[in-house]
């Protein structure tokens, strides 16, 4: 395993024991399987611990795993901007089967050879085509057999289904329309009935809602969710009750008809999509009961994937009532947290609003960075931690995860915690976590405005397009968080009270960051200065400048990190609070923003994820005789601290379950 991996896979498990809270693991940990590459050399999935792993298990000669390898190289550019590796075993021994199960993976990542398939045998997959998600500390936490996915864009469908659970945000066709807070047009068609009866076109129910649904017959959950259908259906006025459509993904007629009318749900007309053109507009390919609400206006007002009997039907009604025109049962949880969907049924604006801001993906930073198991992180990253039903580390909650609405609102929000906000001030709650150690530069009246629901108002009627576009923008986005109130003076100044930590920053490339550009011939582009010197453009290094002129500040000097420290050199001033401390800062949270300004996807791909091990290497003050168990390196006057890499191009880089059906499907 390479040094940097080991140590980052050491932090982690650091980190992991300090938090100390976390619940011992309910999931099995990924055999361990050593094999040959296609490429040949030896491969070991040890060698991914620190990294989340999708391993994909491909039967040599069969076209399902030739989709799924399609599908893996598909998403093989995205690994490093979200920390994810994909891992190919391939079983099936003959060498031309192989060879063309490599070319439909295009080299994009590793395929080992399995030929037995003793491997996946040993973990239970018999399909063709399977895959399991292993987190960055090897425990298996998803797997699904992929086999038999069909039509035209199988691979992107598969795709599709392994991007949700990697957490890759991607719009795809109404379901990506909605995620995003838009309300599509639902797609038009004209459908067979398995009855025989005259075909069915959509475009007959506009002005009247509608419910659509995707299923099998065979399928428990979808079985569940029509007998809550039938029942909720029944229970509103016939002359506002939405019409009841089914699609089955079966077509013998007299099989579906003789299970739906034993289980007493022959109740709605059955349509039948043998070309599979109803599923694919719907992008309804990756497994049932899919059920698509529509309104009169012919928009898709919500979707539902998958079936849940502990929160699915309460939701249906509450949903089914306002498509129907009348006002819904508030029906939230009596005890516990409901989750953003319940509130998204009254509150859709101020819903689609809060997708557009990063409290909506708060949760899945931490997936991406392998620190949902850390409780010091998770609690200001889901709804309710340590609080009675709400999320909880040993039994995560899907619809607890992001800063949703019941954490700024209390649970239930105002019908069950009316005096959690008083006034309309919600800083006492942001203070919550947006604290000095997780949040540089917070202020609540100016950070407000980015997940106001008023402030944001006029977002929720851009087109998905552009919803997209802006989120894409705030995810990729690093502000600038440091003081510019004082002049810069340079390292040397910092010398004479932090010899120890100025030694440390003298021998780190940082300091010779300036050096690089001038063996490339770059020392006079500002669009290079400006990430291998300090303070540019902000009253330190002037765009332009030369090394000659300005030496004392050419190279990512200490002000880099810490701040200019014109005040807080100066003979007579208060030392703490004139130059910004690191040594009480969250690496992720905090000095990640510092160096992330620089250290990005383009400069440095992959820092975001290596962050806390770079900082190790050149850690010092404070935080460094913490580290060492001295008690603290720096004396108590000290504002001294770990520096954070700061500074672009210059800087140095330095037993498992058998897979089922995703949770919820059939």
């Amino acid at each position: 395993m390479p040094p940097a991996r080991l140590a980052m896979l050491a932090l982690a498990l650091a980190a992991a024991l300090a938090a100390g809270a976390a619940p011992a693991r309910q999931e099995r940990p990924l055999p361990a399987f050593e094999g040959i590459a296609f490429d040949g050399r030896p491969v070991s999935v040890s060698e991914f611990l620190g990294r989340r792993l999708l391993v994909l298990f491909l039967r040599a000669g069969e076209a399902d795993a030739a989709q799924l390898a399609r599908a893996g190289a598909a998403l093989a550019p995205r690994r490093g901007e979200h920390n994810f590796e994909i891992l190919g075993v391939v079983s099936g021994a003959d060498p031309g089967a192989q060879e063309a199960l490599a070319q439909a993976a295009s080299g994009a990542f590793a395929l080992v050879r399995d030929p037995g398939g003793a491997y996946g045998a040993r973990i239970g997959v018999r399909s063709p085509a399977a895959a399991l998600l292993v987190d960055a500390e090897g425990f298996v936490v998803r797997g699904s057999d992929l086999a038999g996915v069909t039509g035209r864009d199988a691979a992107g469908i598969l795709a599709g289904e392994l991007r949700e659970w990697l957490r890759i945000p991607e719009a795809r066709g109404t379901s990506g329309e909605l995620e995003a807070g838009g309300r599509p047009a639902a797609p038009d068609f004209r459908a067979a009935r398995l009855d025989g009866g005259p075909p069915f076109e959509l475009a007959s129910l506009r002005g009247k809602p509608a419910v659509l649904i995707f299923f099998l017959h065979t399928c428990p959950h979808c079985h569940h969710a029509l007998s809550a259908l039938k029942e909720q259906l029944a229970a509103l006025p016939e002359d506002a009750r939405p019409a009841l459509l089914g699609v089955s993904l079966a077509t013998r007629a007299d099989e579906v008809q003789a299970r739906l009318a034993a289980d007493g749900l022959d109740f709605f007309p059955v349509l039948v999509d043998p070309d599979e053109k109803i599923r694919a507009a719907y992008a309804a390919q990756s497994g049932v009961p899919v059920l698509v609400l529509i309104d009169r206006d012919g928009r898709i007002a919500w979707r539902t994937d998958g079936w849940r009997d502990d929160r699915d039907p309460a939701l249906l009604r509450m949903r089914l009532a306002i498509l129907a025109g009348r006002p819904p049962p508030m029906l939230l949880h009596a005890t516990g947290y409901s989750g953003d969907e319940f509130c998204a049924t009254c509150h859709r604006d101020e819903h689609d609003t809060w997708l557009l801001t990063k409290h909506a993906e708060a949760y899945d930073t931490l997936v991406r960075h392998g620190a949902e198991r850390n409780a010091e992180c998770v609690g200001c990253h889901v709804v309710g931690f340590g609080k009675p039903g709400g999320f909880d580390l040993a039994r995560p909650a899907r619809e607890l995860e992001g800063v949703g609405c019941e954490t700024c609102h209390g649970r239930g929000g105002p019908h069950l915690s009316p005096g959690l906000v008083q006034g309309g001030d919600y800083a006492p709650v942001c203070l919550g976590c947006h604290d000095p150690k997780h949040s540089l530069g917070f202020e609540y009246a100016s950070f407000l405005p980015r997940v106001s629901h008023a402030a944001n108002a006029e977002l929720a009627s851009l087109p998905a397009a552009e919803k997209q576009r802006l989120l894409a923008e705030k995810r990729a986005r690093r502000e600038a968080l440091l003081p510019t109130h004082a002049a810069f003076v340079g390292s040397a100044a910092c010398q004479s009270c932090h010899a120890a930590e100025h030694a440390v920053w003298a021998a780190h490339p940082h300091a010779r960051a300036f050096e690089t550009l001038a063996a490339k011939g770059k020392q006079a582009d500002p669009a290079c200065q400006s990430c291998h010197t300090t303070g540019f453009g902000k009253g330190g290094f002037p765009p332009g400048g030369s090394a000659a002129r300005h030496a004392a500040l050419a190279g990512v000097g200490c002000e880099s990190c810490h701040g200019p420290g014109g005040e807080h050199v100066k003979p007579d001033a208060r030392k703490r609070g004139s130059i910004l401390a690191l040594a009480d800062k969250c690496d992720s949270c905090v000095i990640l923003q510092i160096c992330g300004s620089c250290h990005d996807t383009a400069n440095d791909p992959g820092f975001e994820y290596e962050v806390k091990a770079k900082i190790e290497a050149q850690r010092h003050g404070a935080a460094a005789g913490r580290a060492a168990g001295a008690g603290g390196g720096a004396g108590p006057e000290s504002t001294s601290t770990s520096a954070a890499p700061g500074a672009g191009a210059g800087a140095a880089s330095g037993t498992a379950p058998s897979p089922g059906a995703p949770t919820g499907g059939s």
